[in-house]
This record gives structure tokens, sequence and C-alpha cells, in this order.
């Protein structure tokens, strides 16, 4: 037996977060033999007031944390969400109605130029930008067949003239010998048979008087073609304008077949242009002459060109099952900045109200939400007065697709109308925390 089995052992615990000792007291059973294995037994002495009371504050605090995270976040769930308005003043303006269309820039006559007779072009005297007068010759063929024409036709009058000389004087010699035939007849000198012979050759003669007389005509008719011809081969311009286009060349053969070949296009005054637009036939009815446009070019973005409606064109244009017409719009061109073949974004008026009181479209398509709408045919404008809005009954005029003009109504410039709100995302509903 050993001193250790016989004495009892004592050990010190000391527990974290806590002064307080406990004893634990182990003891050997003085019942038991000292070679068999010693039985434990810990008895724990029981913990301090103080100690239980700083646990239960702990435990407090940490329920009350726990549900005012959980109330908070309910909370934050289930508020309704906050609204912001979109606002745009009421102001006072122009209201315009006006239609949209893409047209062309055009001369307002362009004459093209073409030869009525076939040849090989010898000169050539306008080319682009030309500026010509009326009768002024741009182009000249080789005239040599048709001088040779000129030549034969004339010879061939020549002939009938000296023919018609002839006949003449054969008309002169038979109407003498017919008045001495018939003279001697009454004297019975000769035979009536000569007499009538006598007769006879006068009006031969007379009728081939005639004959040639018409072969003369004839043949003055024919010189006057191949003189008229022989013309043809100087292509002159018809008018005083510009040469906005050449398709010939020096040397080049015109042929003048079957189809008269274009040699020349000559704008006959460039500072008077129009724009041939195209007008769909939903909007054509609101256009009318003496209506006033306005359009833009690529050339010029910035610039905005005048003009009025000077024609609309009854003749329908339909591609593609789209049926459209042609309205012409006339507009001064004195700088010449304007080109033929521009293409033209065109606006035309046809309604208009100045100075007027207005508002955006979009107030009056706003509603709030949960609010029913307008009965049919009523309108209304939403205005934002001490931070709420406010219906206020309207009746409205002339719409340009962007302002409507207000006829009455309790509204005034500068008044807020609500055009659209802005609600913050509300979270999904839940139920509230179990404890």
């Amino acid at each position: 037996m050993t001193r250790q089995s016989d004495t009892a052992r004592e050990a010190v615990i000391v527990r974290s977060g806590d002064d307080t000792e406990s004893t634990v007291k182990l003891a050997t059973d003085p019942s038991k033999p000292s070679s068999e294995a010693i039985a434990t037994k810990a008895a724990i002495v029981p913990p301090t007031p103080s100690w239980c009371r700083r646990h239960w504050l702990a435990g407090v605090a940490l329920l009350v944390l726990v549900l005012g995270a959980a109330g908070g976040g309910w909370w934050e769930t289930h508020r309704a969400p906050a609204v912001r308005y979109t606002t745009a003043p009421v102001s006072r303006g122009a209201v315009t109605r006006m239609v949209t269309a893409t047209g062309t820039v055009n001369p307002v006559l362009t004459v093209i130029v073409g030869s009525y007779v076939s040849g090989v072009l010898q000169e050539l005297s306008c080319d682009y930008n030309t500026q010509v007068k009326k009768g002024q010759v741009c182009a000249k063929l080789d005239p040599r067949p048709y001088q040779s024409v000129v030549d034969q036709d004339q010879a061939h009058l020549d002939v009938a003239l000296a023919q018609l000389q002839k006949d003449v004087a054969v008309v002169r010699y038979a109407q003498l010998s017919d008045d001495r035939n018939r003279t001697l007849a009454l004297s019975k000198f000769v035979s009536q048979d000569v007499a009538d012979l006598a007769k006879s050759a006068v009006d031969q003669a007379r009728a081939q008087v005639a004959l040639d007389t018409a072969t003369v005509n004839l043949s003055k008719a024919t010189l006057d073609a191949a003189k008229i011809n022989l013309g043809y081969t100087d292509i002159v311009s018809p008018v005083d304008g510009t040469v906005v286009s050449r398709n010939v060349t020096v040397g080049q053969t015109v042929a003048a077949s079957f189809q008269t070949p274009t040699l020349f296009l000559i704008a006959s005054d460039l500072t008077k242009m129009q724009v041939d637009t195209n007008v769909s036939e939903s909007d054509i009815g609101a256009i009318k002459q003496d209506d006033k446009a306005h359009f833009t070019v690529d050339a010029y973005p910035a610039r905005a060109f005048e003009g009025t409606v000077l024609q609309v064109r009854q003749s329908p244009q339909t591609v593609q099952n789209v049926v459209t017409y042609d309205v012409v719009v006339s507009v001064t061109n004195a700088d010449l900045a304007l080109k033929p073949g521009m293409t033209a974004s065109t606006q035309i008026v046809t309604d208009e109200r100045a100075n007027v009181l207005h508002v955006p479209d979009q107030a009056l398509r706003y509603l709030p939400l949960g609010t029913p709408p307008a009965k049919a045919g009523a309108a209304r404008v939403w205005v934002l007065r001490d931070g709420k809005p406010v219906a206020v009954p309207v009746t409205t005029g002339l719409d340009d697709d962007s302002v409507t003009e207000l006829l009455s109504g309790e509204l005034k410039e500068g008044d807020l109308a609500i055009v659209g709100e802005t609600r913050a995302t509300a979270g999904a509903a839940l139920p509230p925390p179990r404890l």
C-alpha cells in the first residue's frame, strides 16, 4: 500500500470568466482494497448568486437585440413605398400640327435637250454648269451629209423651174397657132380639123404648165425639209438656264432612229426650286395649297429652308401597295445652296395656334396608381399642390403630338403638371417574426 492511495487528494478548478473557485474532493473508499482501481467521485460546489445575475442580464440584452432586428426588418418590408413625382410646368407658346414627309429637291423646269437627226458630234460648246441663253448652240453634228441633200434638192428645184419656163413658152406658141387657124377656118382656108388640133394643143400646153408648177412646189418643199434637217445639226438650248448634265462627247455618233437621244439636261432657273414630297394617303386630306412648310437637307443639317405648298397633285403613286401623293413645295434658292437631287426632310404645317396655354401630352395621360380613369371624352390634368397630386378638369384644343392646347380649366402658367411618378421598390410581404 502506498501513501498516495491512503491519502485523500484535493484539486482546485478555476472556471473561465468567474473568480469563484469550486473545490473537488477525491477520496479513497477505505472499504475497497488498495490493489484495486480507485473509484472517483466528483462533488461540484454550487455557483454563487452574482454569477447567475450576470448571465441573466446578458440573455435579456441578446433577446432585445433579436426582437429589435426582427421588428425593423418586418417594418422595412411592409411599409408603403415612397413616391417621387416627375413634373413639367404649364407654359404658354405655339402649338403646331405638322405632316412629315420625305422629298427630293428639283428645279422648277428641267429641259431634256436631244437630237432630231443622226450624225457624228463635231463640236461641243457646253459643259456642266454652263450658263446658256435661249438659241445658243451647245453642240454641232457633222453637217456634210445634210448639206449634200440640200444641194440635190436645190438642183431638182432648178430643173423644175426651167421646165416650167419652157412649157410657158409652148403655151404662148400654141395660143398663137390656135388664133391663126381659127381665122383661116372661118375663111375656109383650112379644115375644121386643123383648127380643132390647134385648140387641143393650147389646152395640153396649159396643163403642162400646171404640172410644172406643182413640180416646182414639190421641189421647194423637199428643199425646205432638207434645210430643216441641216439646221438640226446645230444643237441649241431652248431656254435660258444652266447645264446640269452632259451625256455626249466629241466624236460620238448620235443615232436618232427610234428614240431621241438625250444630250443635255438644262435647268431653267436654279434660283427657284421645288421639293417633290411623297405624302401618305392618311395625311393628304389635311394638306392644302399655300400651306407653310419647312425642310432640311443633309448638306445643311442646322439650316431650315422655308417654302409653301404649290400643288397637291391628284395622281397617286403606288409602291408595294403603299399609296402616296406628290405634294410640290416651292422654295427660293437665291444663294444656290440647294442642289438638284438633294433629299429633303419636309414638315408641312397643317394647323397652328400662337401664344396659347399648353401642357405636355404625358400630363393628360398620367393617372395616379389606384385612381379610376376619367369618363370618355373628359380630360384632366394632375398638378402638384402642397406636395400632393390634385386633379384639374380641362378642355383641350389642338394637339401636335408633343403638347396640347388648353382651352379652359383652372390652370395657369407655371403650375406643375405631373407627367409621371417613381415608386421605391417594396420588399416581399413577410409574416411577423416568431420568437
